[in-house]
């Protein structure tokens, strides 16, 4: 098998970091790069540099995601996600009474399809033998 097969456990790294940097970017608490950089306090030059980095990851996912699942997979994986939202609203399995559930399940789904938009190449190539033009054996 080659190195470049997708596996259960690439799925879930790539997920972990997209979840790292989309929470680490902003959410709900007071423990994200947007309260921290809003705040007055603290090191200019160690804000931007971590604005920075954050910024180069969710281009690259971002960049992956599009090119891989385009925008029609892009709004497919938004209307799975909002139909499945609405199931767990109607079967009573989730409430969203609060704002802050509907953040937190927002910025979960957004990293979800991150980590399929840079690993669907992969299970693309896995499952139909196709590769993509930017894809390099070696």
């Amino acid at each position: 098998m080659s190195r470049s097969a997708i596996t259960g456990q690439g799925f879930l790294w790539r997920w972990a970091l997209a979840l790292i940097v989309v929470l680490g970017t902003f959410n709900p608490t007071e423990y994200s790069y947007f309260n921290w950089a809003m705040n007055s306090e603290g090191s200019l030059p160690l804000k931007v540099l971590v604005g920075i980095v954050l910024l180069i990851v969710m281009v690259i996912y971002l960049r992956a995601t599009w090119f891989s699942i385009g925008p029609l997979g892009l709004i497919l994986a938004g209307a799975f996600f909002a139909a499945l939202i609405w199931v767990l609203v109607d079967f009573g399995l989730l409430a969203l009474g609060q704002g802050s559930v509907l953040t937190w399940i927002t910025l979960v789904i957004l990293s979800l399809i991150l980590a399929i938009g840079i690993s669907f190449s992969l299970f693309r190539r896995r499952i139909s033998g196709q590769v993509n033009v930017d894809d390099v054996e070696t």
